[in-house]
């Protein structure tokens, strides 16, 4: 089975593209499930449904939903062995733009669109600079000149990725996507496999459910802009 993670900041049409890329590796012959990571709610299942897609949604709550994909990425591995699936897809929020964790060895896929603005790229940390493969969205609505400039941007944080524009609609592009996907490496299990990147520190009295705010109140890992 290949493992694939797809992360993106939210709203950037990486559901829509993985409806679409999924359809296309089914017309070869193929099947694949989907597990959604995300903070208090998902409706994709229903999405996922109409085109015969399993799926599981995990819902972190006040956890960090890649803290908690960290530790149900195992026990998600073994239900898509157990399923018999060709392909095991991870879908998740990536709302920090900062972890969206890639494993090493797993095909990772970052998803973002064209109207995020210019500097976009550069505000987004590992889930974009150590992808494999950069998909841009709703480049349909732009003028060519933005695309290529947001697309060079992309090239700029990340110098090694293959770049794609998917429209999540029409499915256009998602041909090439899926000959990119069909070349992902099998997975057979994750023990001793690592994250690309380490998430970020974070362990306070706040992460431990403390509501007030004040000095008195703040202890752990903490950081203080210079005023």
């Amino acid at each position: 089975m290949k493992l694939i993670t797809v992360s993106g900041p939210p709203s950037s049409g990486k559901t829509a593209v993985l409806l679409k890329l999924i359809a296309q590796l089914q017309q070869s012959g193929k099947n694949a499930g989907v597990i959604k990571f995300d903070c208090l709610y998902a409706n994709e299942s229903q999405q996922f449904a109409r085109i015969n897609i399993p799926v599981k949604i995990g819902l972190s709550g006040n956890l960090c939903p890649d803290h908690f994909f960290v530790s149900n990425i195992e026990d998600g591995l073994s239900w898509g062995h157990e399923q018999k699936f060709d392909y095991l897809f991870t879908e998740s929020a990536g709302l920090c733009n900062r972890c969206s964790p890639h494993i090493k060895n797993v095909l990772a896929v970052c998803v973002i669109d064209n109207l995020m603005g210019m500097e976009t790229p550069k505000k987004i940390g590992p889930m974009l600079r150590l992808a494999d493969i950069v998909v841009i969205t709703k480049s349909d609505i732009v003028s060519q000149a933005e695309r290529e400039v947001f697309a060079f941007r992309v090239r700029q944080a990340n110098a090694k990725a293959t770049i794609l524009f998917v429209n999540g609609i029409n499915g256009q592009g998602t041909f090439e996507l899926s000959r990119l996907v069909e070349n992902a490496p099998e997975i057979i299990t994750l023990e001793q496999e690592r994250l690309r990147f380490s998430m970020p520190a974070a362990l306070c009295s706040y992460c431990l459910g403390e509501t007030k705010i004040g000095a008195e109140y703040q202890v752990g890992n903490l950081k203080k802009i210079d005023f």
